[in-house]
């Protein structure tokens, strides 16, 4: 069976706090703003999956042709998928893991205890947690680092 994109999205989106995004240009799912899945637009195609280095090299150690790497993903723990190779339970578990190893911890935490995961859980409660002079502080979307006056970087740590 082939899989496709949307069967992709369909299968991810069961999980708490994944949402669609784009990442390196191309279609990306996302969990707390982390990327954990890609679709590549390259001349090979496939399906860009974040997992453990030792799952990786089991993955490509087992042969299955639906499993593959490049030299640009050498030491990365990213697989690349076949979808049209791959079987959809197998899919769903890799998804799976991936989300586990992208997922906030307070995501995760809430998940194992089968919480449900609000929508916006993965940004603090507005005022909480973000620079004073952060403008889109109600927003919940501060980013998490800002340029001081003398033009260097300051990442924000606690406030």
């Amino acid at each position: 069976m082939t899989l496709t994109w949307q069967d992709v999205v369909a299968i991810a989106t069961e999980l708490p706090a994944v949402e669609e995004s784009t990442w390196w240009r191309s279609p990306a799912l996302k969990v707390g703003g982390k990327g954990f899945a890609r679709l590549r637009s390259e001349a090979e195609g496939g399906l860009v999956l974040l997992c453990e280095m030792a799952e990786k090299e089991a993955l490509l150690a087992a042969g299955d042709p639906a499993f593959y790497t490049t030299p640009h993903y050498g030491g990365y723990p990213y697989i690349l998928v076949d979808l049209d190779r791959i079987a959809p339970d197998q899919l769903r578990e890799l998804i799976d893991a991936a989300w586990w190893l992208s997922a906030p911890a307070k995501i995760r935490e809430q998940r194992a205890a089968g919480r449900p995961v609000s929508p916006g859980s993965t940004a603090p409660a507005a005022g909480q947690g973000f620079s004073p002079g952060c403008a889109r502080r109600a927003s919940g979307r501060c980013p998490s680092a800002w340029r001081s006056g003398s033009g260097s970087w300051i990442r924000r740590t606690a406030w």
